[in-house]
């Protein structure tokens, strides 16, 4: 028996044929492999191809696009079932059930037909001024509603639920009106003072909730829910007061705003299309470079995901919740100068602002409380409510049915589980941060 190795105490050693074997082995793991073909590279896709992947599996686009069909689709239903004609034409469907599909497609469809021909484009409309009013009349009601959309996104992005929009577009638009019919300045500059009056008048009615959540925690609901109140009784109250009162006038109306003071027309004096929209898409790029490039945008959102961390990190989160206030009522009050400065109207009435406030809740929420996420959904209120003008008088739908479509848009994109189930989509990837809407979705 042959002794072992030096080195290799546990082992005997390799006899002639294991070792050939071995020999063998590593002789033709040693070949060269150049006689190979080397693997391909993988295909790169896209950058549209990875742009839409990525869309279609988070899902926030799939469910806010169904979402659209599905409040159409109710909507349809409700037009049908609340048009008399239809209805009897349903009350023979088993002898002619043709007659009730015919008669129920040609309701819908006129009516949605009417939607986009009053919100986008009428292809039988004669002249230039006649095919861009469409869109002129969405334009001027998408403005205020960028504004006031904004103003509840940021506070939502600072953890904040600014119910308050409409009481602050309220001061806003006094504000804006005073500076425009009571300074006696030059065009440019008297529109430039009264728009950052509106602003102005905003913020500091934004402040207001903001130092009380700081100081003493008071929710900020409650707050800006009664503020709304009191803004909309003081303007009640003021315009009637010598010197703001038309003297023309008997009825609860303000004098005129100085057309100084007047936004400029898009598309000439005949279209109501304002320069407010350009402003709101460049107030837009602002909130959005805000929010994801500077250092306050950064400590927003940070002490909307997480006040008490952020205060351990050294963020003043008394100091970054009043900001967040004062910037979104100043939003806001610009949204409410849009009233009075453009061409909705040109003096302040107790009604000037309508509900650009409240609406301005549910643009946030559709677009997902990011900034061009809401100027999306306030160009699509906008046609919405533009369309439902025309839709009133040409195909006999009421009004109010577009209020209807509007909050069934709501409530499907705020029920994402609901919409998933009746389309059955897949969830989305799980390396996808799942965020509250304080931080953005």
């Amino acid at each position: 028996m042959t002794n072992a190795q030096p080195g290799s105490p546990d082992k005997d050693p390799a006899t002639a044929d294991q070792a050939a074997r071995m020999a063998l082995d590593n002789t033709e793991r040693a070949e060269p492999t150049s006689g190979r073909k080397p693997p391909e590279p993988a295909e790169r896709p896209s950058l549209g191809r990875v742009f839409l992947e990525n869309l279609w599996a988070a899902n926030t686009f799939t469910v806010t696009l169904l979402s659209l069909v599905l409040a159409m689709i109710v909507g349809g239903v409700l037009m049908i079932v609340s048009d008399p004609e239809v209805l009897e034409a349903y009350s023979y469907f088993t002898a002619r059930p043709t007659d009730a599909l015919d008669a129920s497609w040609t309701l819908v469809s006129g009516a949605y037909a009417n939607l986009f021909k009053g919100a986008v484009l009428d292809p039988d409309a004669v002249g230039l001024t006649a095919a861009l009013s469409p869109i002129s009349e969405t334009l001027t009601y998408t403005a205020p509603l960028v504004f006031t959309g904004l103003s509840v996104a940021l506070a939502f992005r600072g953890g904040l639920f600014n119910i308050g929009a409409q009481g602050q577009a309220t001061m806003g638009v006094i504000t804006a009106g005073l500076a425009g019919f009571l300074l006696p300045l030059p065009p440019g500059l008297h529109l430039l003072v009264a728009v950052l009056a509106g602003a102005l008048g905003g913020a500091a009615w934004g402040f207001i909730p903001g130092i009380l959540k700081a100081r003493t925690g008071a929710h900020e609901v409650i707050n800006t829910i009664m503020l709304n109140y009191v803004a909309v009784y003081f303007l009640t109250w003021l315009i009637v007061q010598n010197g703001i009162q038309n003297p023309n006038r008997t009825d609860a109306i303000s004098r005129p705003v100085d057309a100084s003071a007047q936004l400029p027309p898009l598309f000439g004096d005949n279209l109501r299309a304002h320069g407010g929209i350009i402003l709101a898409v460049l107030v837009t790029w602002a909130v959005a470079w805000l929010l994801n490039r500077s250092t306050l945008g950064f400590e927003m959102r940070a002490v909307g995901s997480n006040p008490a961390a952020s205060r351990t990190a050294g963020i003043s989160v008394t100091r970054t919740y009043v900001l967040i206030m004062v910037f979104a009522g100043a939003l806001a009050g610009l949204g409410g100068s849009q009233m009075v400065l453009g061409t909705t109207a040109s003096a302040l009435t107790p009604l000037v602002v309508a509900q650009i406030g409240f609406d301005g809740i549910l643009v946030a929420l559709l677009g997902r409380v990011k900034p061009w996420g809401v100027l999306l959904a306030a160009l699509l209120f906008g046609a919405l409510q533009a369309g439902g003008n025309r839709m009133q008088s040409y195909s006999g739908v009421s009004l109010e049915l577009v209020t209807v479509l509007q909050a069934l848009i709501v409530i499907f994109i705020a029920a994402p589980a609901l919409v998933k189930a009746i389309f059955q989509l897949r969830a989305a990837r799980a390396a996808r941060p799942q965020t509250s809407l304080a931080k953005g979705w």
